[in-house]
């Protein structure tokens, strides 16, 4: 099992607090952690019901904190998007 791959399922039980520009609220399931050339990205899953998927980057700053960024360049998300699909196809197997 890859590094990545780990991340993906050490993480799944964690829940944290998405919130938006206008005040809304989403809490969300930590689908796991991954990276893409040397940058960390994380997996979010609404729990809404939804199969929605939130892909965000992400930062440890290695305090027991981390931070959640958003990909503003559309490339970068869509390459960010087609590796998690990759690693979630590969844990399907």
């Amino acid at each position: 099992m890859s590094e990545q791959e780990r991340n993906l399922i050490e993480e799944e039980e964690d829940i944290i607090t998405l919130e938006f520009d206008d005040n809304t609220a989403v809490d969300c399931f930590i689908i796991g952690v991954f990276d893409m050339d040397d940058k960390e990205y994380i997996a979010l899953a609404p729990d809404d019901g939804t199969d929605d998927v939130y892909i965000y980057g992400y930062k440890d700053n290695n305090d027991d904190t981390f931070e959640i960024l958003d990909i503003e360049d559309e490339a970068e998300f869509e390459a960010a998007v087609k590796v998690f699909d990759e690693l979630m196809a590969e844990e399907e197997e």
